[in-house]
């Protein structure tokens, strides 16, 4: 039986004997498994399957994407000739066009568990989760919890020779707690996910964190504005490396729109931080052993002891700017490719979480972020928050309906990290701590 590489090989075959000068196709298969458990009872049990095809063709400098359900050789001709029509339709593009192909390393990323839980399993997870949630003095009510599986393979062949594939697998497990009652109700969530089952951490610790969270947020207030430190919890401060990300890619440096622009090879952060893509993490939940081009992947350091070391490139935009593609290319089944990070972090720092608020008379913990208030321009930020207040070092009381801004240069500039890091997200950071920044309040 042909594999799922040799059926794209040979989809390119009739690509390129329909007309087509080079093409490429990808192929995307998955199953998942999710249980949702609410007050004690299964709420919902949705298992789904996908089999998705992407067909890009290029004549002279004209391409087309074509996609497809499933991979049905009976219906490569026609989906051959159907993107060689619409390519020969659009203008030419001379950025555009395949790669040659690099050596892919070997490596032995381990992102493919052995264990599929069916959905008892799941429901027991959901229900340890949820039941010390609810098990928390002072919870009066439940969201739910919801457990989950996924496997999937991603496959990548193109004409210039290149043909690889890997597979993924993913659980996780979350909860979501509520307490007090009417007006005053407070709810707070908590989850796990990795891309082996032995990862995950403990349901129980889950649904406790989760009830906890949410009965710390009763009553909150809305403190009187104020310049002033904030401290961003590990759940919300890799929101912070996702915005370096987003000025880094190189489409938006192509076009001139990010307030990074400018700033290649200069002092952005203070000594001693690093932020680093990392595709080749062993069980990484982003983890990829080659791009959506077919590129080599390699760790890439964003920024070294606070300096802007390079952009985030694919093929085109690496064109664009008269560089070589970093390997970061991202690719779906329906566009083409375009600059994506895989497992992006900020390193730990050298203070405790509690080292870095214990001066603080008077500063703002956030461990909610609502709304995206971010000028890609200027790099002007502000946006919605919620968390406590630090008192003399301490947290004190709840907080609400506050906003905190400033510039991300200068945020940047301040930011420093704890020595927290921990690996739970595609992208993640430790505690951070920037001062002087405003919360607008009462």
């Amino acid at each position: 039986m042909s594999t799922d590489t040799d059926k794209l090989a040979d989809l390119l075959a009739v690509a390129r004997s329909k007309g087509a000068d080079e093409a490429d196709a990808v192929y995307f298969a998955g199953t998942s498994l999710s249980v949702s458990r609410r007050l004690g009872k299964i709420e919902h049990v949705e298992r789904s399957e996908g089999r998705d095809l992407g067909l890009r063709v290029f004549v002279g400098e004209r391409s087309a994407i074509v996609s497809a359900p499933g991979l049905d050789p009976a219906k490569f001709a026609d989906i051959a000739e159907r993107a060689i029509a619409m390519a020969k339709l659009v203008p030419a593009d001379p950025l555009s066009g395949l790669l040659d192909i690099g050596p892919i390393p070997a490596l032995d990323l381990d992102m493919a568990d052995s264990a599929e839980p069916d959905a008892a399993t799941l429901g027991l997870r959901a229900g340890e989760a949820e039941d010390a949630a609810l098990s928390v003095a002072g919870i009066t009510n439940s969201e739910g919890a919801d457990a989950s599986y996924s496997r999937s393979e991603a496959v990548l062949v193109t004409s210039r020779g290149f043909a690889g594939t890997y597979q993924r697998t993913g659980y996780s497990v979350s909860a979501t707690a509520l307490a007090g009652s009417g007006t005053e109700m407070q709810r707070d969530y908590d989850y796990t996910s990795a891309v082996h089952q032995a990862d995950l951490d403990d349901p129980t610790r889950i649904g406790r964190s989760a009830g906890e969270r949410a009965l710390a947020r009763l009553n909150p207030t809305r403190p009187k504005t104020a310049k002033l430190p904030v401290i961003y919890d590990p759940r919300v401060s890799p929101s912070l490396v996702g915005h370096l990300a987003g000025a880094v890619n190189g489409a938006g440096i192509a076009r001139g729109t990010s307030f990074l622009r400018e700033k290649m090879g200069q002092q952005i952060f203070a000594r001693g931080i690093t932020i680093r893509d990392d595709p080749h993490r062993v069980r990484g939940l982003r983890s990829r052993p080659f791009d959506g081009e077919g590129q080599p992947t390699a760790p890439l350091d964003l920024i070294a002891d606070g300096v802007l070391m390079t952009w985030v490139l694919d093929g085109r935009s690496a064109k664009q700017l008269g560089l070589k593609t970093t390997g970061n290319a991202a690719r779906g089944t329906s566009g083409p490719p375009g600059p994506s990070t895989s497992n992006l972090y900020l390193t730990a720092g050298q203070l405790s979480p509690a080292e870095l608020i214990a001066d603080i008379r008077e500063g703002l913990y956030v461990t909610e972020l609502i709304g995206s208030g971010i000028n890609g321009l200027t790099g002007d930020y502000s946006r919605g928050a919620a968390g406590f207040m630090i008192r003399d070092g301490q947290l004190a009381e709840a907080v609400a309906e506050i906003t905190i801004a400033d510039n991300l240069i200068d945020m940047f500039a301040r930011l420093v990290p704890a020595n927290d890091l921990r690996f739970l997200r595609g992208t993640d950071a430790p505690t951070i701590r920037i001062d002087d920044m405003m919360m607008a309040g009462s």
